[in-house]
């Protein structure tokens, strides 16, 4: 790889680390395991800026193909434990098993790898 590209998914890192999305702690504690390999958002406006901010989709609301980092935080509070996780995004219907609701498409964040905050 070269400075140029290191730099560059370097400043991707950096700016993606800023969405932090709150999650449950059942879903949470899955996540960190490895268990869950599956995070869901609804579609809609809310999430298809911050997606499109990080490179995730496109100006019309499609999925691109890109990787990015987001922080999943056990709750609300900044204090709460924390994992960085490097995810894909899709458009599809999620696992009721990981609190999708059976027939409701999302956003799907598909985890490739956590790292702890």
């Amino acid at each position: 790889m070269t400075m140029l590209n290191m730099d560059a998914a370097e400043d991707a890192y950096r700016r993606s680390c800023m969405l932090i999305l709150p999650i449950k702690k059942k879903w949470f504690d899955m996540i960190a395991s490895g268990e869950k390999t599956e995070e869901y958002r609804e579609i809609k406006p809310y999430y298809d800026k911050r997606f499109e901010t990080i490179g995730l989709i496109d100006k019309f609301g499609l999925p691109v193909v890109n990787e990015a980092w987001v922080v999943f935080r056990n709750g609300y509070n900044p204090k709460n434990p924390q994992i960085k996780a490097r995810v894909t995004l899709d458009i599809k219907e999620g696992k009721s098993e990981w609190g999708a609701e059976l027939g409701v498409e999302y956003y799907v964040l598909r985890i490739l790898e956590t790292k702890k905050c």
